[in-house]
């Protein structure tokens, strides 16, 4: 399971104050304990006005690699922003995102076509999220003729298939496996991934609905998720089920992370 580190994000409230008062030690702590919780990656999330964003994320990720050596995911809705951050980055990392909305992949591709840099896809376009499986794999398939088009090999591909609010939409968790499914079959060394709180939103003892969430959606091909990689019981989860999933020859991983104290109580 590849783990984007998911804490620096300014629109949770302490690390949004963090940011406006410029406080560099928190920001620091945070990625530091990303880090030593083995993070592939650092999501880094600026969440301020466009015009702001680009000196903000700056200042995010000077922050980050001065405890960290760990590549940073760029998160940001803008195409150009995500583009004129890569130059702070002392090594590639991933853009967090483009889909067929407007004209992103077109911003972002051409730029990363070249380079060791990936790429967090999404399944939607002008209109939204489409609500069907069908409808989905269609943008996948547009997304695809553009990474061909670029010659952006699918393994720098993290394909977020879109987890909608189950209570909102019964089919919310069989859309995204579906999807998951269909996916990997075709394209077998691309990578699937997802927030996980989504799926939870509004509904009581959220964490129970992530884990289930997180769980079927391994067993389906998700291969990466943005989340909290301090949260031990998360942590289990994700060993306990590569070892279920034959991911973990003579469960040697889930034995090493026992013994290294990170499955939690």
């Amino acid at each position: 399971m590849i783990i984007i580190g998911e804490k620096i994000n300014g629109s949770i409230p302490s690390v949004g104050k963090a940011i406006a008062n410029r406080d560099s030690d928190f920001i620091k702590e945070l990625a530091r304990i990303q880090a030593e919780a083995k993070s592939d990656y650092i999501d880094c999330c600026a969440s301020v006005q466009e015009e702001k964003e680009v000196e903000t994320l700056r200042w995010l990720i000077d922050c980050i690699q001065e405890v960290t050596d760990l590549p940073i995911c760029i998160d940001s809705p803008y195409p150009r922003v995500c583009v004129e951050a890569m130059e702070f980055c002392n090594k590639p990392g991933i853009i967090n995102s483009v889909s067929m909305e407007g004209d992103k992949i077109d911003v972002i591709f051409p730029k990363i076509a070249d380079t060791e840099w990936d790429c967090i896809a999404l399944l939607c376009g002008d209109s939204g999220i489409p609500k069907t499986v069908d409808e989905r794999m269609e943008i996948f398939g547009q997304i695809m003729e553009k990474a061909d088009e670029y010659g952006i090999d699918p393994s720098r591909l993290y394909i977020d298939p879109l987890v909608v609010t189950l209570s909102t939409d019964k089919d919310a968790l069989l859309t995204f496996v579906e999807c998951c499914r269909r996916i990997k079959r075709d394209y077998p060394d691309i990578h699937i991934t997802s927030g996980l709180s989504n799926i939870s939103y509004g509904l009581p003892k959220r964490k129970h609905i992530n884990k289930a969430f997180l769980v079927l959606a391994m067993e389906a091909g998700m291969d990466s998720a943005i989340l909290d990689p301090t949260d031990p019981d998360m942590l289990g989860i994700i060993y306990a089920t590569n070892a279920l999933l034959k991911k973990d020859d003579y469960c040697l991983n889930y034995i090493r992370a026992y013994r290294a104290g990170v499955l939690g109580k």
